[in-house]
């Protein structure tokens, strides 16, 4: 009997804890969630076009060869500064030396036969005034003094032509700049038009934007644009000074180039930016904005919570449109004047009771 009673006990002590605990539950649930809420940010400025696109420098150059031969030497490294007419890549010249002295020697021996011709010219020229050598000698000797000139101007000719491969084989730095691709070592076979080298002028960017055909048309030339460079969070000013006419190899999409003003911030080539272009309008418009931070995402649906008059969280679905930098542009569900949810200390849904702070 004692063991019946001792079990009643312990059965009725649990269900007093447990439903302590449901109490609890259900105070818990009704505390109302502390939340901080901001207002619309509007835009009154003309309304923008945003593109992505890339950081490259003013001046940069892949460097390679029209010859064929094994690479001897390739003094310097990713990184390194280099000044113009610096040697960057030699590449295995035996044959060009073997041309070089066959040319000299064909040089040798035809500025031999133009001397030899050049006296016999004059010679006869003063026979010839002397009524000593016919017309048709005369004639014979001066076609023979122009081809013997003409074959050691050719002579020379085939000497420069060696002389201009043999700046194929040592490729030198067209430009003081930064080395920033090495795509060969001693002893690779170097093949015309493959890249050797890569380097660039450090100091002057600019950026290649991608823009659709429906808004290439917007954009004014020389216009003063905003670029944000992603990895850093940084925003640096630029003015556009090329739109491409043509989207042929570009799969529809126009280039604009976007020259950098120059700025404090550690931007490097290769970059990823986002580009706001102010686009031709005939009248100004309001846009809302909104930081990114704020949307909640569901699947492809975006929407924002707002404070209700009765102090619930409202989830509001929006049609967003044009994204710069944090901020998100709004096209619908959401208008000017109104509020919404920034943040929150607990987790938000459709009738939660908030707090503001």
């Amino acid at each position: 009997m004692k063991n019946k009673y001792t079990i009643t006990f312990l059965a009725l002590t649990f269900l007093a804890v447990g439903c302590g605990n449901d109490e609890k539950k259900i105070i818990t649930d009704d505390s109302p969630i502390t939340v901080k809420v901001s207002s619309i940010s509007k835009n009154d400025n003309n309304p923008f076009l945003t593109a992505s696109g890339t950081i490259q420098a003013v001046n940069s150059a892949n460097l390679s060869t029209r010859m064929m031969g094994f690479v001897t030497s390739t003094p310097v490294n990713i990184g390194d500064k280099v000044k113009k007419g610096q040697l960057l890549v030699s590449i295995n010249n035996s044959d060009l030396q073997a041309k070089l002295s066959q040319v000299n020697a064909g040089i040798a021996e035809a500025n031999a036969a133009f001397t030899n011709a050049e006296k016999d010219y004059n010679r006869f020229k003063i026979l010839f005034a002397e009524n000593s050598a016919s017309q048709k000698e005369f004639d014979d000797m001066t076609a023979h003094y122009n081809m013997a000139k003409a074959r050691l101007e050719g002579a020379k000719q085939m000497k420069n032509e060696v002389d201009a491969q043999f700046a194929y084989a040592n490729i030198r730095a067209p430009f003081d700049g930064v080395v920033t691709g090495k795509y060969i070592k001693n002893g690779d076979m170097a093949n015309p038009g493959m890249p050797l080298i890569a380097m660039e002028a450090p100091g002057k960017f600019e950026v290649m934007a991608s823009v659709p055909e429906s808004e290439i048309s917007k954009i004014p030339t020389n216009a003063s644009v905003n670029v944000l460079v992603k990895s850093l969070n940084k925003t640096v000013t630029g003015k556009v000074t090329e739109l491409s006419s043509s989207a042929k190899n570009t799969g529809g999409q126009y280039m604009v180039k976007v020259a950098l003003d120059k700025t404090d911030t550690s931007i490097l080539s290769g970059m990823f930016v986002t580009v706001q272009f102010p686009i031709k309008v005939q009248e100004k418009s309001e846009m809302v904005l909104i930081p990114k931070e704020a949307l909640v995402n569901k699947g492809q649906l975006f929407g924002v919570y707002t404070v209700s008059e009765s102090n619930t969280a409202l989830l509001r679905w929006l049609r967003i449109g044009r994204a710069f930098g944090n901020q998100v542009e709004v096209l619908s569900g959401l208008s000017a004047n109104e509020s919404y949810i920034i943040s929150a200390d607990g987790k938000l849904f459709n009738g939660a009771k908030v707090s503001i702070q």
